[in-house]
């Protein structure tokens, strides 16, 4: 990887992190507080919430009959789902304590707060909890799988492909000789952050 690379990678970095601070501010103009493991929003802010709920009733009669038709296919995902999530698991518990990888921590990717949304009934809540659930099943495997390929396989495609994960600008460019070489550095990346995190946690 070139300076001039590192830089341009540097500078995204440090913009990612400026953006998300704005998105922040953007984000708590509703205001609401932790407690006790929960979220809790002002008595004015939960009114007003309560007044854009809309009943089941108008709500089922309001959903095209093929919405509710594709349900069962959508939920039947879940089985697959849950033996993914048991999988990632085991696989990184095993193989990331081998390789002396940062375990990836689930509760990062997969989070569930839009229930104490009071302008979501009872079949959006649900929805809402299998969207929390697969969406971040799929960020936290796709975490897993990115740790893995940097180990194993830190090579970038010759193809350009759609979706770029976190750890991918890091890897060796397609037909570079000096892959493993560069394979050393960035497998010594992941374990010092490995070592950093059994730091933390001592």
């Amino acid at each position: 990887m070139t300076q001039k690379i590192k830089e341009l990678i540097e500078q995204i970095t440090a913009l990612e992190a400026e953006l998300k601070k704005e998105i922040d501010k953007e984000e708590t103009k509703v205001p609401f507080k932790f407690q006790n493991g929960r979220i809790r929003f002002d008595k004015e802010t939960l009114r007003r919430q309560k007044q854009e709920l809309i009943g089941l009733l108008r709500y089922l009669s309001e959903t095209p009959i093929l919405y509710i038709l594709t349900a069962p296919i959508i939920y039947s995902v879940l089985i697959p789902a849950f033996m993914l999530d048991l999988f990632v698991f085991v696989y990184q518990q095993v193989n990331f304590r081998v390789y002396k990888i940062p375990l990836v921590k689930r509760s990062d990717y997969i989070v569930f707060d839009r229930q104490y949304l009071a302008y979501l009934n009872i079949i959006e809540k649900i929805n809402c909890l299998y969207c929390s659930y697969f969406n971040g099943l799929m960020a936290y495997a796709g975490e897993v799988a990115a740790r893995t390929e940097q180990f194993w396989c830190p090579i970038k495609h010759a193809k350009k492909i759609a979706y770029r994960h976190t750890h991918y600008d890091l890897f060796v460019p397609y037909g570079d000789t000096h892959y493993h070489d560069e394979l050393v550095k960035l497998r010594r990346q992941l374990q010092e952050m490995y070592e950093k995190q059994d730091k933390q946690e001592i």
